[in-house]
C-alpha cells in the first residue's frame, strides 16, 4: 500500500526573513510523498521569487500568485487546488520537525482519524516550550473530542491549524473553507465547522510544529477590542450551535460562555 499524498499548504506574505528556513524543513520531512502548495499574497517583498526559486529545484512545490487578499483566501485558494488525501498547514515564519508529517500520517491511518492533533512547540527568542494538552492513547468520538474542547475553550492548541491533519474529503463535502471577513481566529471557525462532520479524532503528544511568537504579524497587528469582540461573539454562535446539536450545549453553556472573556492562550 503506497503512502497517501499529503498536500501541505503554506500563505507567504512578505516573509522573506523566514522563509527559506520554513521551506526546508518542509522540503526535507522523511515523509515524501508530499505536494506543496506555496500561496504568495501579493508579497512586496522578494517572496515570490524565493518561491519561484524552491520551485524550480523541487518538482513537489507549486506556486500560486496572487492579488492580497489575505491568509483566509490564500487557504481557500490553495484548498480548492489541492489534490492529497490530507491537509496539512503551515505558516511562512514558521518550521516543522523533519518527521511531522510522517507521525501525522502514521497516526491517521493506525487510528483512521478524521483529524489528528498534536503538540506543538512556541518560540520566543531562544526560548521554546512545549504546548498541548490530549494524551495520544485511544481513539475519541465526535463528543468525546467537544468535550476535552470546553477545557481549553480559547487555546491555540485547539484553534489553530497548523498542529492539525485533516482529510480533503470531509472539507470538499461539506464545503469547508476559511471566513475572509474574519481578521482574526479564522482558523478556529474552520475548525469548529470541521469538527461537525469529522467522527474520529486522534492526538499525537510529540510536538512536531515550531510556532515563532512574532508580535508585528499581520494577526497581532489587525486586532483591536471592537473586532476582537465582534469575532468572539460571531464565533460564540458556532459554538452554541456546535454543542447544540450535539446534546451538549445545557452541560457546558457555563464555559462556553467564558469563552467570551477568555484570551487566546498559545502556551
Amino acid at each position: 500500500m503506497s503512502d497517501p499524498l499529503v498536500s501541505i499548504i503554506i500563505p507567504v506574505y512578505n516573509a522573506v526573513p523566514y522563509l527559506a528556513e520554513c521551506l526546508e524543513s518542509v522540503r526535507r520531512q522523511r515523509y515524501e510523498n508530499i505536494e506543496i502548495l506555496l500561496v504568495n499574497d501579493g508579497s512586496s517583498d522578494s517572496s515570490l521569487h524565493l518561491c519561484e526559486m524552491y520551485a524550480r529545484i523541487d518538482p513537489r512545490i507549486r506556486v500560486v500568485d496572487k492579488p492580497n487578499g489575505g491568509v483566509s483566501s490564500s487557504r481557500n485558494l490553495a484548498i480548492g487546488q489541492a489534490r492529497g488525501e490530507f491537509l496539512q498547514f503551515a505558516d511562512s515564519d514558521d518550521w516543522l520537525d523533519r518527521n511531522a508529517t510522517r507521525l501525522l500520517v502514521e497516526r491517521a491511518l493506525e487510528t483512521n482519524a478524521d483529524l489528528v492533533i498534536s503538540h506543538f512547540c512556541r518560540v520566543i527568542g531562544d526560548t521554546v516550550t512545549v504546548s498541548g494538552f490530549l494524551s495520544q492513547y485511544g481513539v475519541m468520538d465526535q463528543k468525546g473530542f467537544a468535550r476535552r474542547l470546553m477545557e481549553e475553550p480559547a487555546s491555540f492548541y485547539y484553534g489553530v491549524m497548523w498542529n492539525k491533519l485533516y482529510r480533503r474529503a470531509i472539507i470538499e463535502e461539506h464545503g469547508i473553507r476559511c471566513s475572509e471577513e474574519m481578521q482574526w481566529s479564522e482558523d478556529f471557525l474552520f475548525n469548529l465547522e470541521y469538527i461537525r462532520y469529522a467522527e474520529r479524532f486522534a492526538a499525537l503528544e510529540t510536538p512536531i510544529y515550531y510556532y515563532r511568537k512574532n508580535e508585528k504579524s499581520i494577526t497581532n497587528s489587525a486586532l483591536t477590542v471592537t473586532n476582537t469582540v465582534q469575532t468572539k461573539l460571531e464565533l460564540f454562535e458556532y459554538y452554541k450551535t456546535l454543542y447544540t446539536d450535539l446534546g451538549l450545549y445545557e452541560q457546558y453553556k457555563p464555559r462556553i460562555y467564558k469563552y467570551l472573556i477568555a484570551s487566546a492562550k498559545d502556551g
